[in-house]
């Protein structure tokens, strides 16, 4: 998930580049909402495996 998120900032830093705003705009905003999804996953399984300790 996280290697989607890089995905999506490299692609809207090259569109913003070639001045594609709406483009970049929304991969942009996909890598932002992908970035935080793996950030919850990962809290997730850390929480897990304490837990399981």
């Amino acid at each position: 998930m996280l290697y989607y998120a890089l995905v999506f900032l490299v692609v809207a830093i090259v569109a913003a580049f070639f001045g594609f705003g709406g483009i970049a705009g929304t991969s942009a905003g996909i890598a932002q909402i992908l970035f935080f999804l793996f950030l919850v996953f990962f809290v997730i399984s850390l929480i897990t495996g304490i837990v399981r300790r």
